[in-house]
């Protein structure tokens, strides 16, 4: 009597967990569809939604990943990181690296942005990501690694190469190389603010010789001349 009891409670088992596994692929057919059409609706939240639901039924690193990229796209920069975490790893995928990268420095922690910035330029060194450690470089004071990589940027930036900048109310676009000359007067100029004023406006003049409409160059500019007069 045991054994059949026990005999049928294994089938009971056995068939309920056929029947469980063909509701869970059911749900992850389902949020797939959903996640595809959240996708053409632009509908952000209902992609995070959708990706979440599959994460839960059928986790993996590259839907951890994804979810995590969606978060930073849609400017919930804690809750990437609450999925990625915020140390560096070797494991770590190139897009794990970037979701780091870039809400860190969006939380304004640049130390550590810089960290994940320099494992991107590491596997894919390119003047974009050169612009990013530069920039992030000036603001921790790390003018010598601030500057190799506007060297870098320098000469590896094609003219036609843009960046995008948002400090004005209309976003707009300058040459990269440009924006490259713009961090290294910057740069300049923090070595000694009160001797490199000169040298710093020639090259931001030639910043804007490259970009005329380039607004930081000219705010960069109207300040070291604004400070440059007080010192006089």
């Amino acid at each position: 009597m045991k054994n059949k009891i026990y005999f049928t409670t294994i089938i009971m088992i056995f068939f309920s967990n056929i029947i469980m596994a063909q509701d869970n692929l059911e749900l992850i057919k389902h949020y797939k569809s959903y996640y595809a059409q959240m996708q053409k609706q632009e509908d952000m939240q209902g992609v995070i939604n959708a990706m979440t639901h599959l994460l839960v039924l059928e986790p993996n690193i590259a839907r951890k990943d994804t979810l995590a990229y969606l978060y930073m796209k849609d400017g919930k920069y804690l809750q990437a990181l609450k999925l990625t975490g915020i140390e560096s790893d070797d494991s770590d995928t190139d897009l794990a690296v970037e979701v780091k990268a870039v809400c860190l420095k969006s939380l304004n922690e640049p130390a550590r942005a810089i960290e994940h910035f320099e494992i991107l330029f590491k596997r894919f060194p390119n003047p974009s990501l050169a612009y990013e450690l530069a920039d992030l470089k000036i603001q921790t004071n790390d003018l010598t690694g601030a500057n190799l990589k506007i060297t870098y940027g320098l000469a590896n930036s094609p003219a036609d190469l843009m960046r995008s900048y948002y400090e004005t109310q209309s976003p707009y676009q300058a040459p990269l190389k440009a924006g490259f000359l713009y961090l290294k007067a910057i740069a300049k100029f923090r070595e000694n603010p009160d001797t490199n004023h000169e040298i710093s406006i020639k090259i931001l003049d030639e910043s804007l010789q490259l970009a005329p409409n380039f607004n930081l160059a000219k705010l960069a500019k109207e300040a070291i001349t604004n400070q440059k007069k007080v010192n006089e």
